[in-house]
């Protein structure tokens, strides 16, 4: 999808929507989806939501950082009929060894971390919570 043009994406974007509502393991299935977004070291400052694209502009800009992946699960999933009514959450964590690290939380679950789905009550104590940002429901 990612190489594809804008307009194509955008199509190509919501065909994978519609897949996660019916796949049985659909945030497994974003995270793959999201690795295979074109990386960038440095896009999106996750200190300022006022800047933060919206999905369609995350789309037209097709360049992710750690931080832009995190956002594009998030948006992927609340723009689905099967997850709008859930809470989402977007977590800055600071590690010793990792640095920051950003994670979605959806409900009790956790994407982001190491490729893996986690219930957040599994979330490594060497991660120390920096911010959580509440994500508005989209439409």
């Amino acid at each position: 999808m990612f190489e594809k043009p804008f307009e194509k994406r955008l199509s190509a974007w919501a065909e994978f929507r519609q897949e996660l509502e019916e796949s049985e393991e659909p945030f497994r299935r974003v995270v793959e989806f999201y690795n295979r977004a074109p990386y960038v070291s440095i896009h999106t400052d996750p200190w300022a939501p006022k800047c933060w694209p919206d999905p369609w502009e995350l789309i037209y800009e097709n360049q992710y950082d750690d931080f832009c992946r995190v956002l594009g699960m998030c948006y992927s999933l609340q723009l689905t009929e099967r997850f709008k009514a859930r809470r989402f959450e977007i977590h800055i964590n600071r590690d010793n060894e990792l640095g920051y690290t950003y994670l979605l939380y959806i409900d009790d679950f956790v994407v982001g971390y190491d490729d893996e789905i986690l219930h957040r009550t599994s979330i490594p104590a060497s991660f120390k919570p920096q911010h959580v940002y509440p994500m508005p429901p989209l439409q």
